[in-house]
């Protein structure tokens, strides 16, 4: 009984990663100098665009590239650009990632690699997909 026990023990250690899961923080883009602010919204992940190096060189900067005409005029600066992203505790998935630098909207997934890494996909349709790693600021 006591060794079906510690078996058990260890293969439970085994599924459960080696790291806090908590994907909550700023963490920075490998792109423009990105940082975004993951938060929980209710009982989902959202994502603010925070700053940009586009950001620094013009705080007023607008989301000039956005398909849809009449979102715009919308700052960059603390655009929300990840949100309905659902799961956990290590991969969150149905939720849209909004990329200002074409103005699309995409299908994506959060998926926590470590305490300071994770890795955004986002899909127009699959296999159409483009995976970025973003590492952990704070």
């Amino acid at each position: 009984m006591l060794r079906t026990a510690m078996i058990a023990a260890a293969l439970s250690a085994l599924a459960v990663p080696a790291f806090a899961a908590d994907v909550t923080g700023l963490w920075a883009t490998p792109s423009n100098g990105g940082q975004v602010e993951i938060a929980r919204c209710g009982n989902s992940l959202c994502g603010k665009l925070v700053t940009s190096n586009h950001i620094k060189t013009d705080p007023a900067r607008k989301d000039a590239k956005n398909k849809d005409e009449a979102q715009r005029n919308r700052p960059l600066k603390n655009l929300q650009m990840l949100y309905d992203f659902t799961g956990g505790p290590t991969k969150w998935t149905g939720g849209k990632v909004y990329n200002p630098e074409d103005g699309g909207t995409y299908s994506g997934t959060i998926e926590l690699v470590s305490d300071n890494e994770l890795k955004l996909k986002g899909c127009i349709v699959a296999p159409l997909c483009k995976t970025q790693k973003w590492t952990r600021i704070r």
